[in-house]
């Protein structure tokens, strides 16, 4: 049986300053190897998101810039995204993305910018300071370990309900203090992670396929894309 899953690319064409559009690349990789077609719809200013047009989304970051822009206009899709993600959408949000869809963030400059409060956590910023270089996390979870890249000045605190990504074994992660990186909120999967997060860490593109797969195929039989062996992609 051949499948199809929709994936909505939140603002597309402004947030993808450190080439994390390589995820969609890395989800459809292995979407082909699973028998999936992905198809892709860049959804941006004045777009609307229909939560029951599409089965995951993604949504990358930028700069400061572009990500006040941002910040205006998906409020006008904050409760079709909020809806998606409370009713098990999966979605994958980077930097900039995890931010927005988050209470708030402060700029560089100490603007505070509204996000949309889909996902409980909020994020300050640091005083002429950045957390960048390699970091490895584990998710306590799954057992899997995610090798990628931090650059980023936001300093992010986890709200209720949410959990992290992984455990920071090198790094300095969401904030530096709580050993945390990245967030689990339902389906969706944050990260300040570049390189970008899915070349390097297939097993969870791979979930995150197969979560779409079972929430739209209910009654399909998965076995063998749940068997799927994941080879890097670089």
């Amino acid at each position: 049986m051949k499948y199809s899953l929709k994936l909505a690319h939140l603002y597309g064409d402004l947030l993808n300053t450190y080439g994390d559009i390589g995820n969609i690349l890395t989800l459809n990789y292995y979407a082909k190897q699973m028998d999936v077609q992905l198809e892709v719809d860049v959804i941006s200013l004045n777009t609307p998101f229909k939560a029951n047009e599409y089965d995951m989304f993604f949504f990358g970051g930028g700069q400061d810039y572009e990500q006040m822009i941002v910040s205006k206009d998906i409020q006008n899709k904050k409760q079709e995204l909020s809806d998606f993600i409370e009713d098990g959408g999966p979605g994958l949000a980077i930097c900039g993305g995890y931010q927005l869809l988050g209470k708030y963030y402060i700029g560089a400059d100490g603007q505070k910018i509204s996000g949309i409060s889909a996902l409980p956590h909020y994020t300050d910023s640091q005083d002429n300071n950045r957390f960048i270089g390699d970091i490895t996390i584990k998710n306590e979870q799954s057992g899997d370990t995610y090798h990628g890249f931090e650059n980023h000045n936001g300093v992010t605190y986890l709200g209720e309900n949410e959990k992290a990504l992984g455990t920071v074994i090198n790094g300095h992660g969401n904030n530096g203090e709580d050993g945390g990186e990245g967030a689990i909120y339902n389906n969706v999967f944050c990260s300040y992670f570049h390189g970008p997060i899915l070349a390097r860490n297939g097993e969870l593109a791979k979930k995150m396929l197969l979560i779409a797969l079972e929430r739209k195929y209910p009654k399909a039989n998965l076995s063998q894309q749940k068997s799927l062996e994941i080879k890097p992609t670089y």
